[in-house]
């Protein structure tokens, strides 16, 4: 969650500076300050959380810079160098080439039907398979009859809660036992092997039909892992461009055993749902040497400046490293800030290697990721009404209600001993709805006050400033006012409009009515009538976000919380 407040401010205060020096009252530069105040919202929402004790950071920033500047570009180059290197490839030969050259291996039988599939519908991605190779790299060290036990000996017994999908002769089948709950997730990625599901070989695959990820490998056992999977012979020169025959008898187990006489060693998964699961499993892929590992105990009351600095900026204000960011390893304070961390509501996870397929995944777990079927089928999708009178229409920006708006449940885990406090979705709207007017906030602004426009020849420097949160209005309406004279900084100011809905979940004894009586309840508001507001929160749950997509495809401005 602080990654996120980092990111946050960055763009925040960044807006900020830019405001300060706005000079143009023309109607676009109206347009882009009322996007820009929109950022202010979220800032109010961390204000409590994101304190004083930034000032304690070192500041060995230029101050004639503000660092936003610097990190905006360099994003900005390393995300044009991505997607240049992600479809270099022009021709297939150059694909199989440069496939070759990244990955040390062959291209899998198939691959030119797969390049054309995907050149024809214009993909951004064809030579990069940087994430698909990370989580198939530890199979490179099994055998592939031990892959095909392991992916039967999670599926046979339901209470895994892995569902089994079959794939013959070009038709994949859902397996037997599969939660009538949950069995969307399988009818979604049969639509997403609709076109393309007679050029697959004979196969079962092993779905997590939970949340929360499954299988994650402690440090020591995942190098001897990786040291096993490594290439111990140059590339062959003989290319094979087909799947072996008769595959299906591979999985046809002859003694499939009896599930109920399994014993403890034996059972791939076990049980820790509601339990605080950071140390025994949250960690353990992490060096021993890392603070998550060295460190058991955190003092949920101090802010973790160490936890902070490896992904942030110099000035320790800003975040640069979005994906180290993702890291458990050096941030042990994780152990008190996310559901998933604290009391998980479903969590069946193993040590040992097993082919389980997830639609998301914490870092350091080593689940086989693929694309959310929840976005192939009618669960949420971006269907605005046509008629501008509807509730659902998605009008322009400029013509949405100025409201920052979000409406979910208590998913993300389970509380009985207050762990609630803790996590992301109640932490986000208890500071929504309880800020103080006396709460002093460090910004980081220009030097010069709001009031004075340097000229030209003028050299701009920055400084941090404390400000007490009741005083940001009328600091944005100076600041707003000369640059814009005629702006109307009333108008522009959003409103916050977040809300648990209906009732609590995933609590028990005294959590339930602490958190009813905290929070209120909303009333659940029809998805399409999202469109209403400029600013949606996406605010991850126990796993996956499924509004995220539709989110993106609408007129409005999404801010992302994972």
């Amino acid at each position: 969650m602080m990654r996120v407040v980092l990111l946050l401010i960055s763009a925040i205060l960044y807006f900020l500076a830019l405001w300060a020096t706005n000079t143009s009252n023309t109607p676009a530069a109206r347009f882009r300050l009322r996007g820009r105040i929109a950022l202010l919202v979220v800032w109010f929402v961390v204000s409590f959380w994101v304190s004083w004790k930034f000032l304690q950071l070192p500041q060995t920033v230029d101050p004639r810079t503000h660092p936003i500047d610097s990190l905006i570009s360099a994003a900005s180059l390393r995300h044009n160098a991505w997607l240049e290197q992600a479809s270099a490839s022009k021709t297939l030969s150059d694909a199989v080439t440069e496939y070759r050259r990244r990955y040390g291996k062959h291209p899998p039988p198939g691959f030119d039907e797969w390049y054309h599939y995907a050149t024809e519908r214009s993909s951004v991605v064809i030579d990069d398979f940087d994430n698909l190779m990370e989580d198939l790299r530890p199979f490179w060290a099994v055998r592939p009859a031990e892959i095909r036990k392991r992916t039967r000996d999670a599926f046979v017994d339901p209470w895994n809660e892995v569902a089994q999908l079959s794939i013959r002769a070009g038709k994949a089948e859902i397996g037997p036992d599969v939660k009538p709950t949950h069995r969307w997730m399988l009818d979604g990625v049969i639509a997403m092997m609709t076109n393309y599901v007679e050029k697959i070989p004979d196969m079962d695959l092993g779905f997590n039909i939970n949340d929360e990820p499954r299988i994650i490998i402690p440090y020591s056992d995942l190098q001897h892992i990786y040291m096993a999977s490594a290439p111990t012979e140059p590339l062959k020169t003989t290319v094979v461009n087909d799947f072996s025959k008769d595959r299906s008898a591979g999985w046809n187990f002859s003694d499939p055993g009896d599930v109920n006489n399994l014993t403890p060693s034996t059972k791939p998964f076990e049980d820790h749902s509601f339990t605080n699961t950071f140390h025994t499993y949250g960690s353990i892929a992490c060096p021993p040497s890392s603070p998550a590992r060295r460190s058991h105990s955190w003092d949920t009351r101090a802010l973790c400046i160490s936890c902070l600095a490896p992904h942030s900026d110099p000035s320790g204000l800003f975040l640069s490293n979005w994906t180290l960011s993702a890291s458990p390893c050096h941030q042990p304070d994780l152990v008190h800030l996310h559901g998933f961390y604290l009391s998980p509501a479903a969590f069946k996870p193993s040590k040992m290697l097993y082919p389980i397929f997830s639609q998301s995944k914490a870092d350091g777990y080593a689940d086989i990721r693929y694309p959310s079927p929840w976005n192939y089928i009618d669960k949420a999708v971006y269907a605005p009404s046509d008629n501008a009178s509807d509730p659902s229409y998605d009008s322009p920006f400029a013509d949405k209600k100025e409201t920052l708006f979000w409406r979910g449940a208590t998913s993300e885990g389970l509380s009985r001993y207050g762990e609630w406090r803790g996590m992301a979705r109640q932490r986000f709207v208890h500071l929504t709805n309880n800020a103080s007017a006396n709460t002093e906030i460090p910004i980081y602004l220009p030097s010069l006050p709001p009031s004075t426009h340097p000229s030209s020849q003028q050299t701009q420097s920055y400084k941090t400033h404390l400000i007490p949160s009741s005083l940001l209005p009328s600091l944005i309406s100076r600041i707003i006012t000369n640059a814009d004279p005629e702006s109307n900084t009333t108008a522009l100011v959003p409103l916050t409009n977040l809300a648990i809905v209906s009732k609590i979940d995933r609590c028990w004894d005294s959590d339930c009515p602490t958190q009813a009586q905290e929070f209120g309840l909303g009333n659940p508001t029809p998805f399409q009538e999202h469109w209403q507001h400029k600013y949606l929160l996406d605010l991850d749950g126990a796993g996956f976000s499924g509004r995220f997509i539709p989110f993106l495809q609408s007129r409005s401005l999404p801010f992302k919380v994972a």
